[in-house]
């Protein structure tokens, strides 16, 4: 199992380990709850060092990218990140990506850590020059409200949302997976320590990926491998702000003729309205409409159960929903993410 070059100095904070795609990583320090609450409401420190980090570039880097990816590249100038997906001839998703653009040439591809390997060895298929840039960088997410604060004091500057930026060797981009402000931090393996040391000093509390599970799914984020998949649309996800009409790419033909006879099913958020937490796999219903949970959990803002499941035929914000929960059909309500706004 692979570690992060961080795991020592996890062990000192008294980090609780899980296997995650392979890779050894925090689930949890003191307390997911704790944990979740001050990333809504102060500033907390992920290491996600086991997410993809895939370096593209020369002079074919953005029509590789273009050809490849749902979102066409060539729209975003350097600067600037965007949020695509890799899919299968059917519309299926491969993989849901977040691509850094650096200058006219260079790209960081940011795939799901089960799919890293995966979607790097697409891009090598059509031409691309890549560097896996895992084995010699660490990656840290700093989320809150006063995520921007600290990363000026320990960084000297913070990115804009959804914008990248260079400070002395050290790579930032303002995205995240918590529905808060703050960015990742991408930098050498030997400098990471120090640097998450600091933000604990500087008041970050050291956040596992339970937590991190909790506050994607509150803000309303879809998961790969639980919300996302090789059997699921962008247009079934709702993720079709992510893609660009305009120009070619693997499974383009098969979306748009969902498009045109509208997808079968589509992912909604359902708030539960009694006790019971909706797990995976239940089952729910909506009138003749019928579907499973995919990901679901107890809202810490909330304090009710919240999930997303795939609802066929689709349905509509508002409708009165049940899940399946242990044998009894619990009420819900069929709701529009992000949950805690």
């Amino acid at each position: 199992m692979t570690r992060s070059p961080l795991h020592d100095l996890h062990v000192r904070l008294g980090a609780r380990f899980v296997d995650f795609g392979g890779w050894e990583m925090p689930v949890q320090y003191e307390s997911v709850l704790e944990e979740h609450r001050s990333v809504r409401h102060g500033v907390g420190v992920f290491d996600v060092s086991h997410l993809g980090r895939i370096e593209v570039k020369g002079p074919n880097a953005t029509e590789v990218l273009r050809g490849l990816f749902t979102n066409d590249a060539a729209r975003y100038e350097p600067g600037r990140t965007h949020y695509t997906m890799l899919l299968n001839d059917e519309g299926g998703i491969i993989d849901d990506i977040v691509v850094w653009r650096w200058d006219e040439e260079r790209y960081w591809v940011m795939p799901n850590a089960a799919n890293a390997d995966r979607v790097r060895d697409v891009l090598v298929s059509h031409g691309a020059e890549t560097e896996d840039l895992r084995p010699s960088t660490s990656l840290l997410a700093v989320q809150g409200p006063e995520a921007p604060r600290l990363l000026e004091e320990v960084f000297g500057q913070a990115p804009g949302r959804f914008r990248t930026l260079e400070v002395d060797g050290v790579r930032m981009a303002g995205t995240g997976y918590t529905g808060e402000p703050g960015g990742e931090v991408c930098l050498p393996n030997e400098e990471a320590s120090v640097a998450l040391e600091r933000l604990v000093e500087g008041g970050a509390t050291p956040c596992g990926l339970g937590a991190r599970d909790t506050l994607r799914l509150e803000a309303g984020l879809a998961l790969w491998g639980s919300d996302l998949d090789e059997t699921t649309t962008p247009l079934e996800a709702g993720l079709d702000f992510a893609v660009d009409w305009d120009h070619d790419f693997p499974g383009k033909a098969a979306l748009e003729m969902q498009r045109a006879s509208g997808p079968p099913r589509r992912l909604v958020g359902l708030v539960m309205e009694d006790r019971g937490i909706p797990r995976h796999g239940y089952a729910v219903r909506c009138g003749t409409s019928t579907g499973a949970v995919t990901s679901g959990n107890i809202s810490p803002i909330l304090d009710t159960g919240i999930a997303f499941a795939y609802m066929s035929p689709p349905v509509e914000v508002g409708e009165h929903a049940e899940v399946e929960i242990r044998g009894r059909w619990v009420p819900a309500r069929v709701a529009s993410p992000p949950f805690h706004r």
